[in-house]
């Protein structure tokens, strides 16, 4: 298997760069991506970090990212696995990405800039839940913000009717793979009820 080695050789693969693509990026949240933004609940934030890179999925039930100003937002961590891959590569390298989703719409929003993790108490304080708030609070400025074409969504019908739960492993099956002797059955009964309380 031969590798492209060269961004030459690798766009004489493809056709010329539509211009809307590129006409379409802007340097900060304007009023159509803050509306868009503070419509979705589910975001993947991507890092760098020296073992490599690193895409971690977050939700809420409000607005996943919170907007401070055109040129800033707000990613609360709430409760996790306390892996802290995506803070750790924040704290060491300070690109990020979001790709923003909202069920049913095709498109996805995406955002690039650079992040720092910061435990101020007064802005944790901002995002209480349920007299919980976040051990820590990503501050990212924006570089550039863009809409992606729905060809993607579209070609894996990603908001279909169908559930497709029953034909995947479930996190149970997951963990008894590396530990055969895991209960992983008991794992998935229980899950929904050992997180109810640990979503915040």
């Amino acid at each position: 298997m031969q590798a492209v080695t060269s961004v030459k050789d690798l766009e004489a693969l493809y056709d010329v760069v539509n211009p809307l693509s590129l006409d379409k990026v802007a340097r900060q949240i304007t009023p159509r991506y803050r509306q868009w933004i503070e419509a979705s609940r589910f975001v993947i934030l991507s890092t760098v970090g020296p073992e490599g890179t690193d895409a971690s999925p977050r939700g809420d039930v409000d607005p996943v990212v919170h907007i401070q100003d055109p040129g800033t937002l707000l990613l609360p961590d709430w409760r996790g696995n306390n892996r802290l891959d995506s803070l750790k590569n924040i704290v060491r390298d300070e690109r990020v990405s979001l790709m923003f989703m909202v069920p049913g719409s095709n498109n996805v929003v995406r955002v690039n800039g650079t992040a720092i993790v910061t435990a101020d108490p007064d802005l944790c304080a901002r995002f209480e839940k349920k007299n919980i708030t976040p051990r820590s609070v990503i501050v990212m400025t924006v570089g550039e913000a863009y809409f992606q074409c729905a060809k993607a969504i579209m070609r894996s019908r990603l908001w279909a009717a169908e559930d497709d739960s029953d034909k995947v492993p479930s996190a149970g099956d997951f963990l008894r793979e590396v530990k055969e002797d895991f209960d992983g059955a008991g794992y998935d009964t229980g899950y929904a009820d050992y997180a109810k309380d640990r979503l915040w």
